[in-house]
């Protein structure tokens, strides 16, 4: 650091990541250390007074190694640098990647200009937070496994895991990592959300939320399902009810006859296990959920990446929230290689010449499948053919005759926008609705509008169309 940058730190004074010590302080220091490691990390500079008036110290290197020292026993330890800027010694503090850290005097934290000492909560939720405690590997202290557990789902669970009954429930449960015998058998949230009869009685999400609209917005909801039937069940009614929604086209190949599904069900699938193997479940602020539009599907999850996962490791590293839930799915059909989920999705989409899908996260994660028809950017899509005779359905047709009738000056983009379908679409609707004698075109292209044809003049034009 170069005078001229110490000085204007001076000039602004204590913050956010500057702290200001007079003279040497180990039990401070400790404690501004573990208050920047716990958030963005700072810089300490010794030598400087809270006013900015910078004070003569020593800088030996017994002065460092002490430094140093404090910097080795906090837990965990806490990675520090040294700088010198003529009788200041600078304390470079990197936010850790481990937290939260600790000293002796406890945890902090930085807000503001000061280091205030965090509470319990504040602590477990920091720990929550970078998964020091997981959600998965909790016990559920209220179950009682002669009301609460459901012997079905255990037994559907060890069919489907190919997992042979041959040793007694507890020592089951214990060794696929979801009870412990320790001082009894304890089931733990896992465990709960896997053979609990009643997984709502225990927490609230555990829950998935289908959802099916009419067009690509969130408008008018054409169907609604909640499965909270446990993790398996709630993996593979989401996915029957995405199947059962979604459109299939039929192909007659030399008498044969093949169905090509609006999306791959492979996709759909692990969409739907990676929410909700990934979810955090701490957070009940939403549900799993896995909304159907017109020409795209979304799923998302509560928490967005795990902590310490960067955004340029996405789909290169893998790491989970929850690791108890993804060894119990690792076991059956529905994960066929942990770390896999996001390359499956891209490569399932891509066979079946399909837009890439999209991946975006928050504080929420969000996988969006696209199906052939669908243009990002409001363009024609290249793979729709043009000339191509349709019949108009019939509540298109009505919703195309009533959006006119609301704004005469309607755009086919516009039109095409609000009902979730592609411009080539609407552009060989309006040409049928014309022919038919539905509509009429009143002036040119720019600046002209659309007139709704009476039934009277209607009959009459289809009568001239039909003579000629």
């Amino acid at each position: 650091m170069r005078r001229e940058e110490l000085d204007f730190i001076l000039q602004e004074g204590e913050g956010l990541t500057v702290e200001f010590k007079e003279r040497f302080d180990a039990k401070g220091i400790a404690r501004e250390m573990a208050a920047f490691a716990n958030t963005e990390g700072g810089r300490i500079f010794i030598g400087v007074s809270d006013k900015g008036k910078i004070s003569c110290i020593d800088i030996t290197n017994k002065l460092k190694s002490q430094i140093q020292d404090i910097a080795n026993s906090c837990d965990p330890p806490i990675k520090i640098g040294f700088g010198e800027i003529g009788n200041v010694l600078m304390i470079d503090v990197a936010e850790g990647r481990n937290k939260p850290y600790g000293c002796r005097d406890g945890f902090f934290m930085r807000i503001g200009p000061n280091s205030q000492k965090m509470g319990r909560d504040d602590i477990l939720g920091m720990a929550i937070e970078f998964g020091k405690i997981r959600f998965d590997g909790q016990p559920a202290g209220r179950f009682d496994f002669s009301q609460d557990l459901d012997m079905n789902k255990l037994d559907d669970y060890l069919k489907l895991a190919g997992i042979t009954k041959n040793i007694d429930v507890e020592s089951m449960l214990a060794n696929l990592g979801v009870a412990a015998k320790d001082g009894g058998l304890r089931m733990n949230n896992a465990g709960v959300l896997f053979f609990a009869k009643n997984s709502e009685r225990f927490f609230l999400t555990s829950k998935v939320v289908c959802a099916n609209y009419q067009t690509n917005e969130k408008v008018k909801i054409l169907d609604k399902k909640v499965f909270d039937g446990g993790i398996i069940n709630n993996i593979k009614e989401s996915v029957d009810y995405v199947q059962k929604h979604m459109d299939t086209e039929y192909l007659i190949m030399k008498l044969k006859r093949e169905e090509i599904p609006q999306y791959p069900e492979e996709a759909i699938r692990e969409s739907i296990v990676n929410a909700v193997m990934h979810r955090d479940y701490f957070d009940d602020s939403g549900d799993v959920l896995i909304e159907i539009f017109r020409n795209k599907i979304m799923v998302s999850n509560p928490g967005g990446l795990v902590k310490g996962m960067r955004k340029e490791d996405f789909g290169t590293t893998s790491r989970t929230r929850n690791p108890v839930i993804a060894n119990m799915l690792a076991r059956t059909i529905y994960v066929e290689k942990l770390g896999t989920g996001i390359n499956r999705i891209k490569a399932a989409m891509k066979r079946a010449g399909l837009p890439e899908p999209e991946f975006r996260f928050n504080g929420s994660f969000f996988v969006t499948l696209f199906d052939k028809s669908f243009s990002k950017a409001g363009d024609v899509p290249e793979n729709v053919p043009e000339n191509v005779p349709e019949n108009v359905p019939e509540k298109r047709r009505e919703k195309i005759i009533e959006l006119i009738g609301k704004n005469r000056k309607i755009s086919i983009p516009e039109t095409a926008k609000r009902l979730g379908v592609n411009e080539k679409t609407i552009k060989r609707d309006i040409e049928t609705l014309k022919t038919e004698g539905f509509i009429s075109r009143i002036g040119p292209d720019k600046g002209g509008h659309w007139e709704i044809l009476s039934d009277k003049n209607k009959k009459e034009k289809q009568k001239r169309g039909a003579a000629s």
